[in-house]
């Protein structure tokens, strides 16, 4: 290996996703991303505990951003309003890095392991949602709903955003898709 270089883990990363979009999720091993990544599979594996988690390593962020905008939603905010917030947190965490988002994102969609790996990860988000919800004083039930809706809501604004069927911050996917919640179950 050459000169040390700073930033073992954005160039794992890094490399990975590129490996991962040109040779496939599969066809991908540690050592060829640590090799283009200009580091040992030691080192790889100082950073991560498998190939899959390169993909999910921001999620303990993600779940942060999540139960801390709950947390500082005012105290008369809804249990959607709550969520709402906290999705928007989560959109700003993300916007900076949509390329990124929809390669990791076509990665994904590519990898039926992958896929269930994604839902576990949101699933994850949803019970941060729900326990944020509960320590605010909201029901078993209710906090349980508000978080699984915001999730589906997340979910569907985010596929959006990063097939970029419109240039639009997430932000903006994230409210009209609440806004056309509202509107459907205004319609029930």
């Amino acid at each position: 290996m050459g000169r040390w270089e700073p930033d073992a883990r954005g160039r794992l990363a890094r490399a990975a996703l590129e490996l991962y979009v040109e040779r496939g999720f599969d066809r991908t091993s540690v050592a060829e991303i640590a090799e283009r990544a200009g580091l040992t599979e030691r080192t790889f594996f100082r950073h991560y505990a498998d190939k899959r988690e390169v993909l999910f390593a921001g999620s303990g962020e993600l779940n942060d951003v999540l139960a801390r905008a709950v947390a500082q939603a005012p105290e008369s905010a809804t249990p959607m309003d709550a969520v709402a917030a906290a999705l928007e947190g989560a959109a700003a965490v993300l916007e900076a890095r949509q390329e990124h988002a929809r390669q990791r994102q076509s990665v994904i969609d590519a990898n039926s392991d992958l896929q269930e790996r994604e839902l576990i990860k949101l699933a994850s988000m949803s019970a941060t949602l729900a326990d944020a919800l509960r320590l605010r004083g909201v029901d078993e039930a209710s906090a349980g709903l508000a978080a699984e809706v915001g999730i589906a809501v997340f979910k569907f604004a985010f596929r959006r955003w990063v097939e970029r069927t419109e240039e639009k911050e997430l932000v903006r996917f994230i409210r009209e898709s609440l806004a056309g919640l509202r509107a459907v179950a205004a319609d029930a």
